[in-house]
């Protein structure tokens, strides 16, 4: 799943599934998903989920369009019964689809007729999943370089380093150990990730307290604090409660219960 919060309360509200798209994407795009959902005779619900640091393209009736990365939270609610198909782009995977900085979308919506062909969205909402995964492969294969340039590989190679290492928490660190300096690295990652380095370490690190937390262990927050690189426990607690809308020790005792 994606990093849905209070995923026990999800699970039981929709189905998610993440097919893969085709070999010639993968540099391209991390993978398709879909929400599917009956809600009909229950109130409609609200659901939460942290972004990464990611383009997303998605196919609902009345509403198509690409989703900049998110500086905040997203929240989408569901009610009666329907379907969402969403195409979920890599770091630096979109910038070849685009042609243009990442960063002239980041925290906007905008109508997948942009950028894609208008019929697109037609097809794929007509479309049972199967072949609305054809669609996509054959659309986004025809479009995709044969590889990505030198440029992205390297952005998406210090955004999985940053993913990767919990302990990574300095842009300066970072530079050093790809050799580039602090601003071309800003710059780099403007144009193809689409916010900056330091704002990726700091959404990767929530992610790293929420999957901490939502196991329901016991957690020392100012030690957590300490380790994904805040300044200090209420540091952590700000930025945590404003990316998942509750305090850490809420946010847990929730995941206790769900």
């Amino acid at each position: 799943m994606p990093a849905i919060i209070n995923p026990g309360p999800a699970r039981r509200k929709f189905d998610f599934s993440a097919p893969a798209a085709a070999p010639a994407l993968h540099p391209f795009v991390e993978h398709y998903w879909i929400i599917r959902w009956d809600l009909r005779g229950q109130e409609p619900y609200e659901q939460r989920v942290l972004p990464y640091p990611a383009v997303n393209v998605t196919f609902k009736p009345g509403r198509c369009r690409i989703a900049g990365v998110p500086l905040g939270r997203f929240q989408e609610t569901l009610e009666g019964a329907g379907r969402v198909f969403g195409v979920r782009f890599r770091p630096a995977g979109f910038r070849p689809f685009l042609g243009a900085p990442v960063s002239s979308i980041t925290d906007r919506f905008v109508p997948v007729e942009t950028v894609f062909d208008q019929d697109l969205s037609v097809r794929v909402l007509a479309a049972d999943d199967e072949a609305a995964i054809t669609i996509l492969d054959e659309v986004l294969t025809a479009r995709a370089p044969a590889e990505p340039t030198p440029a992205a590989a390297l952005a998406a190679s210090v955004v999985a380093r940053i993913a990767e290492d919990a302990g990574t928490t300095r842009v300066d660190d970072l530079a050093d150990e790809f050799a580039i300096g602090v601003r071309q690295l800003q710059r780099l990652f403007a144009d193809y990730v689409g916010v900056s380095p330091k704002w990726v370490i700091r959404r990767f690190r929530l992610h790293e307290a929420a999957a901490r937390i939502t196991t329901g262990a016991p957690v020392d927050l100012g030690e957590l604090a300490a380790e994904l690189g805040y300044s200090d426990q209420p540091h952590l607690t700000r930025d945590f409660t404003a990316m998942v809308g509750e305090p850490p020790a809420l946010h847990r005792r929730a995941q206790a219960t769900a």
